[in-house]
């Protein structure tokens, strides 16, 4: 700890007495106030001496005293200003772009020619050279924000598997490449930069969700982020929200939405800049009733971020987020009584209640020109309570009695630190990332009887029903250790190599007890034992991975990486009482590795493609097979099914006709593919090696058109997802349950309409347009077990102000 803080405190030193004086600064498009990426920084007549990244962000150090500067954008007109420098200098630009077309009543500006892109190289303090990258854009969505529908928001990240299962996207459910999408749980996930699951070793499932109206954009990198943001074999995603808006010191926005199933939301956001000091927040408030019955909810978040300048060279940040929402759950189908109705609830007990706090602290330095470090410290105090009768027979009406109740307390604390440094070997540009990671958490789960009441009541009734059978409580302390490296070397113009590794120390435990119950059939105890248990599991471990990029010509490159992916056993893994399924006492942790091959590129600025073959590698893979237990019954069982092999194709291929039509029309169209093949190829369960692996849907197709004209754009959606096994034994027809079997294929079709005003914008759109019936999730616990049907047709209208 010492030596951690001797390192700050030289690096600060170093940044504040340095000779030079720094000049720096944001460049933002002054009509959509998004960042402008690439702007070229020259000193009148002279060599570049910056060029902003894809935060807009830009500096460069001068031993001058006056200085005129050139700032060149070849999407924006040119800004030349002079300057006296009397300290070192924050210089934030405004810069308008070529398009520009003003009348009356609008201001035309020319949008980003793809509504995806890749990452740079580098980043601030990351790097991601080498890796399958792929940026959603927000600022032109044209998808319905105001319920984050992850079917369009994600159109163009390929082979992404989606859970629809709720109606105001209170949650995300994604996957892919044969990863359960179950609260992208297999992602690790990030809010600028910073964990904000649950608890990435112990629990990583993410029960907050940022509101996609406050995002800027959303950054999604596959198995190779496992050297610099986890183990995990999905990768990362990381959401970006909004900036502060540095051209006012107040600017408002507010969206209100309505829509089918009583559905409304409130988006409003607060920014501003009053140097040293900027701002961004928001309040988001969704109310509903559901397309089911017995499935109203209500949720409130509030997000703030602080920003300050203590020195043109130092940067300090603060943000909390704040989400509670209640959510009446309209439970599980099996088979029948999906095609019988699916709109269809037997259950109106079931509730779901989640309170989230997370925070963190930042400081970014640029010590000079070449070296950047950035500290965060960040944590979470949280809760997710789960309520309700959920018998294995789904079926099965509701008897009225007593409710399980499972309550999960989560308490994580962490810190992370990067250092990256830019330099020369062998007359050869370089890039050194390093950087460490220390996390905590002390988390409990407790399982008991809940009220035989109907409302929300979270509390336990243990008196009233002393003997009930699903008893436990647990406390979950885990520890990570995390030291990891990655460089880039630039070979020469057009050829670099990306080696990387992580070295991790992770101690995950237990500490608690279960009760062991038998009645008679009087429902009398004949036995009432108490089980203490504690464990304690300790791995060190070290992962690699090495990236290759070729760059072809300035806008297209191949690329390839080859990175290890390891992940550990979670307590829900091993504690929780499900009555839909059992847990093998000898589950254990799972490891792999993802190797990528791609190009990616631009065209003239016509067509933007990425087309990647990858081969994920799984050992140990957890999931589900089919077992008979001691009574004669075939019940499903948690553990280790066998090793894997994920083939597959992605592609994304996107054309831009702007150039070729006049100058009020616009014309988008893409085609987002993933063909995958898999096999488990060893396994020492009966009946499982040369199975295909669940989750994975042999083709998922995602393709669109976009037509504008002026100010009116309209958007048509298709999306094709061919059917997928949910359990490691192929299992087509269900059971009792509705967990295990076949999840069908199915087409959707999504209509979208926006017309941009002065200050006033109107979105609508219809999804579902063909009123298809269709399920993506057969779930295995809340909010289910069983079927959880996706919504049929549905309607929303958002009118957004700008104050």
């Amino acid at each position: 700890m010492r030596l951690f803080i001797f390192i700050i405190t030289f690096f600060i030193c170093q940044g504040i007495y340095g000779q030079d004086k720094l000049v720096f600064g944001y460049i933002k498009d002054n009509v959509t106030l998004s960042p402008v990426s690439d702007v070229e920084i020259y000193e009148k007549n002279g060599s570049v001496l910056s060029v902003s990244n894809d935060s807009g962000y830009y500096y460069f150090y001068t031993s001058q005293n006056k200085i005129e500067i050139t700032f060149f954008s070849s999407s924006h007109h040119i800004v030349e200003e002079y300057f006296f420098i009397n300290d070192s200098l924050r210089i934030d630009k405004m810069m308008t772009p070529l398009t520009l077309t003003l009348d009356v009543v609008n201001i035309n500006a020319e949008k980003e020619a793809f509504k995806i892109k890749s990452l740079s190289d580098v980043i601030e303090t990351s790097v991601y050279a080498g890796k399958k990258s792929e940026v959603v854009l927000l600022n032109s969505s044209d998808a319905n924000l105001a319920s984050n529908n992850a079917r369009q928001i994600y159109a163009r990240v390929s082979g992404l598997n989606i859970y629809e299962n709720d109606d105001a996207g209170l949650q995300l459910n994604i996957g892919g490449r044969g990863l359960d999408p179950n609260r992208t749980s297999n992602f690790n996930t990030r809010q600028n930069g910073y964990d904000i699951s649950a608890d990435v070793l112990g629990y990583p499932e993410s029960y907050y969700t940022p509101p996609s109206e406050a995002l800027q954009e959303i950054q999604i990198i596959r198995g190779a982020s496992s050297l610099q943001y986890g183990t995990q074999f999905g990768g990362l995603v990381n959401f970006l929200i909004k900036k502060p808006n540095l051209n006012k010191k107040l600017d408002v926005i507010s969206r209100n939405t309505v829509g089918s199933n009583d559905l409304f939301t409130n988006f409003t956001s607060f920014s501003g800049n009053s140097h040293p000091i900027s701002y961004y927040s928001f309040i988001n408030y969704k109310k509903g009733s559901g397309f089911r019955p017995n499935s109203d909810f209500e949720s409130n978040n509030i997000y703030s971020f602080l920003e300050c300048s203590l020195t043109p060279s130092i940067i300090v940040s603060t943000e909390v987020t704040y989400l509670d929402y209640l959510a009446q759950q309209a439970g599980g189908l099996t088979d029948e009584m999906f095609y019988q109705n699916p709109d269809q609830s037997n259950r109106s007990r079931n509730w779901f209640e989640v309170n989230w706090l997370l925070y963190n602290f930042k400081i970014r330095h640029n010590i000079d020109i070449n070296t950047t470090y950035t500290f965060n410290v960040f944590g979470l105090d949280a809760s997710r309570y789960a309520l309700g009768f959920r018998s294995n027979r789904v079926g099965q009406i509701d008897p009225l009695n007593e409710r399980d109740l499972i309550k999960g307390d989560f308490n994580n604390i962490g810190a992370e630190f990067k250092l990256l440094h830019n330099y020369k070997l062998f007359k050869k540009d370089m890039v050194s990332l390093v950087g460490y990671k220390l996390y905590k958490s002390d988390n409990i789960s407790e399982q008991g009887p809940g009220s035989d009441s109907s409302g929300p009541d979270f509390s336990f009734a243990y008196d009233e029903y002393p003997y009930y059978l699903n008893q436990s409580r647990y406390n979950y302390p885990n520890t990570n250790i995390a030291v990891f490296s990655e460089s880039i070397f630039y070979i020469n113009n057009k050829l670099s190599i990306i080696p990387g590794c992580r070295y991790e120390s992770i101690n995950t435990g237990s500490d608690g007890f279960y009760k062991k119950i038998f009645l008679d059939g009087a429902s009398n105890p004949i036995l009432d034992t108490t089980i203490f248990d504690t464990r304690n599991n300790v791995r060190n471990f070290i992962l690699f991975g090495t990236g290759i990029t070729y760059k072809t010509n300035k806008n297209s490159q191949l690329y390839t990486n080859l990175s290890q992916n390891y992940r550990s056993v979670t307590f829900s893994d091993i504690s929780i009482v499900n009555p839909a399924f059992t847990i093998n006492p000898d589950i254990k942790d799972e490891n792999g590795y993802t190797l990528d091959f791609g190009i990616r590129g631009e065209v003239s600025n016509i067509v933007y493609y990425d087309i990647t073959c990858f081969k994920l590698k799984y050992n140990d893979r957890i999931g589900f097979i089919q077992k008979v237990a001691e009574d004669g019954n075939v019940k499903s069982e948690r553990g280790n099914v066998g090793d894997a092999n994920i083939v597959g194709l992605e592609s994304l291929l996107e054309f831009n006709f702007q150039p070729f039509l006049t100058e009020h029309y616009t014309l988008n169209t893409y085609i987002n593919t993933s063909f995958i093949t898999s096999e488990y190829v060893k396994s020492d369960v009966n009946g499982v090696q040369g199975n295909k692996v669940e989750f994975i849907p042999s083709t998922n197709i995602k393709t669109g058109l976009k037509i504008g004209y002026k100010n009116i754009t309209t958007s048509l959606q298709y999306t094709y997802v061919s059917e997928q096994y949910t359990d490691a034994s192929n299992a087509i027809e269900s059971n009792l349950s509705g967990v295990i079997g076949l999840i069908p294929t199915y087409n959707i079709l999504d209509l979208g309409l926006s017309i941009n005003m002065y200050r006033c914008n109107i979105e609508t759109g219809i999804n579902n347009l063909l009123d298809s019936s269709y399920f993506t999730r057969r779930a295995t616990g809340y909010p289910g077990p069983g079927i959880i049907p996706s919504q049929m047709r549905h309607y929303y209208i958002t009118l957004e102000f700008n104050i």
